[in-house]
């Protein structure tokens, strides 16, 4: 008797749904001093998968005026219909720069998109660079269309 409720235990386990991914473009800030971001990549990547989030790793800078755009229209939720199941992992390309070019996130140009590879180091795929004067969000919406197409 036991063992069949042990056995029948186990199958709710299985059959328990995975929760829902939550709507729109989700912001999360990597940890200052992070020295293994391909591990943080590889465990970030591993969680979002669980909710059926996609990964792009974002590495930006505070005086960046393309950055600062995206980030206000992340937060004034104006590409949560855009890109509905979209996580950005962010570092600062300044503060990050060390550990940032062991995992092969370097780009001349920021913000830098970039998909990582199973190992959690960046892969060929990048999109990089905004514009000074202008309204860089749908310059960077075409960017990051491009990259998840």
């Amino acid at each position: 008797m036991r063992f069949a409720l042990l056995a029948f235990a186990a199958l709710l386990a299985c059959d328990t749904p995975t929760p829902p991914a939550a709507a729109g473009v989700e912001l999360i800030e990597a940890p200052a001093g992070t020295s293994d971001i391909a591990a943080l990549v590889r465990a970030t990547a591993q969680q979002l998968g669980v909710r059926h989030r996609r990964l792009v790793v974002y590495v930006g800078a505070t005086w960046c005026e393309p950055c600062q755009q995206i980030h206000a229209a992340i937060a004034g939720h104006r590409l949560d219909t855009v890109f509905p199941d979209l996580s950005l992992l962010v570092f600062d390309a300044d503060r990050d720069a060390t550990a940032l070019e062991k995992a092969g996130y370097v780009s001349d140009l920021i913000p830098l998109f970039a998909l990582p590879d199973a190992d959690g180091r960046s892969s060929a795929r990048r999109e990089f660079g905004g514009r000074k004067d202008i309204d860089n969000v749908p310059l960077l919406t075409d960017k990051l269309h491009r990259l998840l197409d």
